[in-house]
């Protein structure tokens, strides 16, 4: 015990805070999540319905290609030893199934992480709404964009295809997180010093 008290006290003010801030927010959402959102698959369902339907768009518009469509199905899972219903987006190409776009592939964690990591840090609420709002349509859209990107190489470069799902595009996705924290962070107040990374 005292050598964890060591180490705590070891630990600057500002990240302890920052840590707890950090925790507290993940166990609200995980409550919130698991006891409220998750049977009821609102959220998840919205989401998901959007990103399939904002993906078939992209890709009709894209000078010749067409006949791409979402439909939302069903899929059973088992979940505390029942089965249980959840909702997917599936992309068809004129009646051929090319993808399904699941909860878990909808972004919605990335974009609670995001915001969670923009409330723990100092900063105005201004700044921090601000950031939150630019942040979350743009992980929207990079996580259209990477569903366009799949679909299209399941169509037409199949062997590129599991690279890109398992690799490329969860590099990209996470990084362009991660440059909007840095970007956030540049300029923050610990003890009422202005302090820039990077």
């Amino acid at each position: 015990m005292k050598k964890f008290n060591s180490l705590k006290n070891n630990i600057p003010l500002p990240i302890r805070l920052f840590l707890g801030k950090a925790l507290l927010f993940f166990i609200a959402w995980k409550i919130i999540y698991v006891f409220f959102l998750f049977d009821s698959q609102y959220l998840d369902s919205i989401l998901t319905k959007h990103v399939g339907n904002s993906s078939v768009k992209v890709l009709n518009g894209l000078g010749s290609m067409s006949g791409f469509t979402a439909i939302n199905e069903t899929y059973p899972e088992i979940h505390y030893g029942e089965i249980q219903e959840f909702n997917m987006s599936v992309i068809y190409h004129n009646d051929k199934k090319i993808l399904n776009i699941a909860n878990a592939c909808n972004g919605l964690e990335l974009i609670i992480l995001y915001i969670g990591f923009i409330i723990c840090m100092p900063s105005s609420f201004l700044r921090k709404v601000l950031y939150i709002i630019i942040g979350v349509i743009l992980i929207d859209f990079i996580n259209i964009i990477r569903c366009v990107g799949l679909i299209y190489l399941r169509e037409y470069f199949q062997q590129y295809f599991q690279f890109a799902h398992h690799y490329l595009f969860k590099i990209i996705v996470y990084s362009t997180t991660f440059i909007m924290w840095i970007v956030y962070s540049r300029k923050i107040q610990l003890k009422n010093e202005s302090i820039q990374v990077g």
